[in-house]
């Protein structure tokens, strides 16, 4: 078992625990997590929230971004300027779109998420953009 520095099980799920996971997806759930979509800006449940707690892979239930690190980028998107644990995020670089940019994702389940771009506020000046339905948020208690 790998863990990260936040505490958390990082093994990779297999083949049979991803797809019993993905089950229960919706298929805009599923076009984004598992087909690498995106959801139309502005669209997002989780756009304007603004609760204390963790946004975490609507797949495997890992957190990948705090609230205390969200802020409205403008975009249409939620944004965040780090990760819950950079050891929860997997990066890949993706030139599709006529672009270059930086693929997010979900380092145990390998869902897509988004994108990140060097763009952001302090302290890191980086944007993680990503898809609400990619995420699920669990509020502070």
């Amino acid at each position: 078992m790998s863990s990260s520095a936040a505490g958390y099980d990082l093994t990779p799920l297999t083949e049979a625990q991803r797809e019993e996971k993905a089950a229960s997806l919706t298929p805009e759930e599923r076009q984004v997590l598992l087909d690498h979509g995106t959801e139309h800006p502005f669209c997002g449940t989780l756009l304007d929230n603004k609760l204390a707690g963790a946004y975490h892979c609507r797949l495997c239930d890992l957190p990948l971004f705090s609230s205390n690190s969200k802020f409205d980028s403008g975009t249409g998107w939620p944004s965040f300027f780090q990760p819950f644990d950079k050891e929860h995020i997997r990066y890949i670089e993706d030139a599709s779109m006529g672009m270059a940019r930086t693929e997010v994702r979900c380092v145990r389940c390998d869902s897509h998420l988004g994108h990140v771009f060097p763009d952001g506020p302090p302290p890191t000046g980086q944007r993680y953009c990503l898809n609400s339905v990619a995420m699920a948020f669990q509020e502070n208690s």
